[in-house]
């Protein structure tokens, strides 16, 4: 179970991120000064209780009309190897110290539970309450649905509409992709090899509710 700290963070989770967003093959705005605002997201938690694993979205205005982006996130107390290209930043947090802030797609323990929820075995958590699930967040199991003994990421891919991530069965080679959906939109995902996907809400720049897909599994 993930604790929430309501603390001190330097800089703060927007700053780090307006700094990075800009630098993503999706990015759709329009500026290297990102304007961001929190839009809602929630949390998964890591079944040893290390890393920290948030989906966050952001609202960003400085393109010609507001776009909000999902970016999971995990929060480790030491660099993870291999992951370089995932470093979003470091930051210091009031009470744990110094965190290094990661795109969780090439975060290991937060594809694993990303799977584990596509799957009906993890339970989605409020964003900013300790041990509060959050029942908002749908999971739509679809045709065959998860196989078991996936392992994860493979090869992770950001292009202008998203992050793929290659997970397969441990011992060969990958044959599903996981996909993060970065710049949401109120739609649910659609196509013949979809294995499963998740749904969740956030807030319009105009304070309106919205709701679509945030990730989604699929391949044969």
């Amino acid at each position: 179970m993930a604790v929430i700290h309501h603390t001190t963070l330097s800089p703060t989770k927007l700053e780090l991120l307006a700094d990075w967003l800009p630098s993503r093959p999706w990015y759709r705005g329009e500026s290297k000064t990102v304007p961001l605002a929190r839009a809602g997201g929630f949390r998964l938690d890591d079944p040893a209780g290390e890393v920290g694993i948030e989906f966050m979205v952001v609202t960003d205005g400085s393109g010609p009309a507001p776009v909000s982006y999902l970016v999971p996130v995990t929060y480790r107390g030491a660099p993870l190897e291999g992951a370089e290209a995932g470093l979003i930043g470091t930051l210091e947090h009031g009470v744990l110290g110094t965190r290094w802030v990661y795109d969780g797609a090439h975060d290991p323990v937060l594809v694993a539970q990303l799977l584990a929820l596509l799957a009906g075995r993890a339970v989605p958590q409020a964003q900013s309450e300790t041990d509060t699930p959050d029942p908002t967040v749908e999971v739509r199991p679809e045709g065959p649905g998860v196989p078991a003994g996936l392992t994860a990421p493979g090869q992770v891919t950001d292009t202008a509409e998203g992050t793929a991530v290659a997970v397969g069965p441990a011992g060969q080679e990958p044959a599903l992709t996981l996909t993060v959906v970065r710049a949401l939109r109120p739609a649910s995902a659609a196509g013949e090899d979809l294995r499963g996907q998740v749904l969740a809400g956030w807030s319009g720049a105009d304070g309106a509710g919205e709701r679509g897909v945030f990730a989604f599994l699929s391949g044969v």
